[in-house]
């Protein structure tokens, strides 16, 4: 058996898979998120790992201990600042910062070529312009920084003693030359730093380490190997086979992505589409980023008073699509692909005497949709083709949402057996090949199809008038923002 973790942002997964690929067993533990200032997103390091540790003490003892490798999957870009105990200097910032912003031009200045190397816009997201950030306003704890690690790197060191990463989750830094696969010297140097503040590099299905004996002991295991593992958006692909030139993921998590994979590095930064590394040798792959996807439907089902997400989308289905004017734009924590703006925030519009709740939530279906849309207009321009996409996370569990998706971006969308497990499941798929020496080909194989949806035309023609409205409204809300 073969575990994998995933630390995400709202909870960490753990996820054991059997000799046949299947999801056998699945724990989570929560966890939340500080917002002590307007843009501001950070965690404790000390979080990830007791919720790690819970989440896989709550899986069967039996099979804890049959697991034979682990793979570790997690959020990207995160900024653990550590002091040379090893300990956090502060709070980790994460992907969803967007205090940074001024660094980025700043970082860009510094090295010219950084768009060229990294082959992205420096964004708030990204590792780099954190630290930047750090170095402005918090001087001391800069200083005092010996090494920069990724969330799961962190939960890494925790395990097993070893400081390591892997090239997909690494490329998220700007500290990675992408296209060699390697630390830039150049965009280290234009952050203050060196290659030793750095972990060591690996590719995905590589061995990093053993658990440490207490952990083992606890957990019920033998000391088994640790391989490098993925971003999370890398390993979600992996669960699902997109491992080939031009297949494609959509993932509905707390935040939306669209992950096509090449195989080649592809970097097209004036769209503001990422282009990463795979978490396989050779393979490189392009995305679009919403900060806010999933994480949509829990705010405003809070909001409004709804249980929760399940009944959230049965009021949406409810009220119909397009049945108001009621217009959602959602950007909760800003916006990357295609506007790199970390000051919009989410807003309604439209609303009036006769907006209902089911009304309300309808919005926030479509207003998702739109966003996704413009991104995948964004990859369009990039040169990439998309005519077919696997969904995972939470959100893949709504079909009345993958009608108005696969309608608006115009694909074809493929709902897969375990497509909701998500990265976690990448993970457990790294370590098998890292345990069995199988290839890629054999063990990252797509799941059983569950679904398929078409593109609607009538959808799509219906819903083309408030996709128009929403275009507007990015621009009318983006010229009164604070």
């Amino acid at each position: 058996m073969f575990l994998g973790i995933d630390v995400g942002t709202s909870c960490v997964k753990a996820v054991v898979t059997g000799d046949d690929g299947a999801v056998l067993a699945q724990a989570s533990s929560d966890l939340t998120v500080s917002r002590p200032h307007p843009l501001w997103s950070e965690q404790a390091p000390a979080d990830w790992v007791s919720a790690a540790n819970k989440a896989v003490l709550a899986l069967d003892p039996a099979m804890r201990g049959a697991v034979s490798a682990i793979g570790l999957a997690g959020q990207m870009h995160g900024a653990t600042l550590l002091g040379s105990d090893d300990r956090p200097l502060r709070p980790a910032i994460l992907w969803n910062d967007g205090r940074s912003f001024a660094q980025c031009a700043e970082l860009e200045a510094l090295e010219p070529r950084s768009r060229e190397i990294t082959g992205n816009i420096a964004m708030p997201g990204f590792t780099a312009p954190k630290l930047a950030w750090v170095r402005a306003h918090e001087p001391d704890v800069f200083a005092a920084t010996r090494t920069v690690l990724l969330p799961k790197d962190y939960v890494r060191l925790a395990l097993t003693g070893e400081k390591a990463s892997d090239m997909s989750d690494s490329a998220g830094t700007l500290w990675l030359d992408v296209e060699a696969r390697a630390w830039s010297g150049a965009m280290l140097a234009a952050s203050g730093l060196y290659e030793s503040h750095m972990p060591r590099l690996y590719e995905g299905p590589e061995v990093t380490g053993v658990l440490r004996e207490d952990v083992a002991r606890s957990w019920g295991m033998a000391r088994v190997p640790v391989v490098a593992g993925a971003g999370d958006n890398a390993a979600g692909a992996l669960g699902v086979g997109v491992l080939a030139d031009g297949q494609g993921m959509l993932s509905l998590g707390t935040s939306g992505v669209i992950f096509v994979a090449t195989d080649r590095f592809r970097p097209n930064p004036g769209q503001a589409v990422h282009a990463f590394c795979h978490a396989l040798p050779g393979l490189w792959h392009q995305m679009s980023v919403h900060l806010s996807a999933a994480s949509c439907i829990d705010w405003a089902a809070r909001a409004c008073n709804v249980p929760g997400p399940a009944e959230f989308f049965a009021l949406a289905e409810q009220a119909g699509v397009a049945s108001g004017g009621e217009l959602f734009l959602p950007y909760l924590s800003g916006e990357r692909t295609p506007h790199n703006d970390p000051h919009i925030r989410a807003a309604f519009l439209g609303l009036g005497n006769e907006s209902t709740t089911p009304r309300l939530a309808a919005a926030v279906l479509e207003g998702v949709a739109f966003a996704h849309a413009d991104g995948i207009d964004a990859l369009r321009a990039a040169g990439t083709r998309i005519e077919e996409l696997c969904v995972i996370g939470g959100g893949s569990r709504s079909a009345h949402w993958g009608r108005i998706l696969a309608s608006v971006l115009g694909v074809r969308l493929v709902y897969l057996h375990g497509g909701e497990v998500g990265p976690a499941l990448g993970a457990a798929r790294l370590a098998q090949m890292a345990a069995t020496a199988a290839s890629a080909e054999a063990v990252c194989t797509r799941p059983p199809v569950r679904a398929v949806i078409e593109p609607d035309p009538e959808l799509a023609a219906r819903l083309a008038p408030k996709r128009d409205r929403f275009r507007a409204a990015y621009r009318a809300l983006a010229s009164i923002k604070e």
